[in-house]
């Protein structure tokens, strides 16, 4: 079977729970590592395909911000979903 990059990052996810989702995120985003980056694309991908303008403006502005500030890997802070 040939599956794209999202189809089989969307298979690798049914059926996860929400603790499942937020630890992979949490792991990606911790680990800085560029392997996790296709994932965390197509997670983007879903959030902007259901988000309202409000939403999108949001994460433009975070997007924004950040990378005005540049990616000094000790100024990351840790996601945090509280």
């Amino acid at each position: 079977m040939d599956m794209s990059i999202r189809e089989h990052i969307i298979n690798n996810f049914k059926g996860d729970d929400y603790d499942t989702l937020r630890r992979a995120i949490d792991e990606s985003v911790a680990s800085g590592d560029e392997v996790t980056l296709p994932g965390l694309g197509v997670f983007l991908e879903i959030i902007c395909e259901k988000a309202d303008q409000e939403l999108k403006n949001q994460l433009l502005d975070i997007i924004k911000k950040r990378v005005e500030k540049g990616l000094a890997k000790n100024d990351m802070n840790p996601v945090s979903w509280t």
